[in-house]
């Protein structure tokens, strides 16, 4: 599963690395070491772009990074406290669920991470691990969105989110035995396109390849506090330390 991520690089590096717009209008949150269900997110898209009367044009696409929050409501939902439920999606299941099924066909996004923590039970504790590219470079998660309007026509609409999960790969298995589905540059455009069903074929588990390149760290259970949200959390936790830390300690 992902319950927790950390994003930290801001719209315009994002921009570079996913080769897109900046659409954040300003509103992009600021770094964030421990992203949690409902907090306002980073995400890509490729839509076609709209004229002034709202007319998308066929002929043209455009890759751009929006905010979304974390907990996808379904156009159809009647209240949009449903969203803090539906975080992720089982990329196993997403093109039969009604609540994710829509967005599957025609509303994929990428979610940038810098990696995301896991807790693997050892007795009756709960150790966390970040999990993330050894290069230092930026993860692409697959991910769904959708648009809720409420009652009021008046209001802005809620952009939401979910991140898709999968089967743990490799050494990960060790850890927790769901994980985020991580995609490789080469599948970026075949899953943003709004226009291709090819995205079907990318809902399988990661290679091997992908998750070797991964670093499994050891970190503090401070991120067990959504009030943390520093650099500290991502720290490798040192030989000697116990693996359980004291939040009060730590504050």
């Amino acid at each position: 599963m992902c319950g927790r991520y950390a994003s930290t690089k801001n719209p315009a590096t994002l921009a570079v690395d996913f080769d897109a717009v900046d659409a954040t209008d300003g509103a992009a949150p600021g770094a964030d070491y421990n992203v949690a269900p409902t907090k306002p997110v980073l995400s890509v898209v490729t839509r076609h772009p709209r004229d002034a009367e709202g007319n998308p044009d066929p002929d043209r696409k455009v890759r751009s990074i929006r905010v979304m929050r974390w907990g996808l409501v379904p156009h159809w939902a009647k209240d949009p406290g449903i969203g803090s439920r539906m975080i992720n999606a089982r990329a196993d299941s997403v093109t039969s669920k009604p609540a994710f099924r829509d967005a599957m066909a025609r509303r994929r996004c990428l979610i940038p991470a810098d990696g995301w923590y896991e807790w693997q039970r050892t007795g009756h504790h709960k150790q966390p691990f970040f999990i993330t590219p050894a290069d230092g470079s930026t993860l692409a998660l697959a991910g769904l969105w959708s648009t809720w309007r409420g009652a009021d026509a008046a209001a802005q609409p809620l952009v939401t989110c979910a991140v898709l999960t999968t089967d743990a790969v490799g050494p990960l298995r060790d850890i927790h035995d769901r994980m985020p589905l991580i995609l490789p540059a080469d599948d970026w455009p075949a899953w943003l396109d709004p226009d291709s069903d090819d995205a079907r074929t990318l809902l399988g588990p990661p290679s091997e390849q992908l998750v070797q390149a991964l670093e499994l760290r050891p970190v503090s259970t401070a991120v067990n506090d959504v009030r943390h949200g520093g650099p500290e959390l991502v720290k490798s936790l040192e030989p000697e330390q116990p693996a359980l830390l004291d939040l009060d300690h730590i504050r």
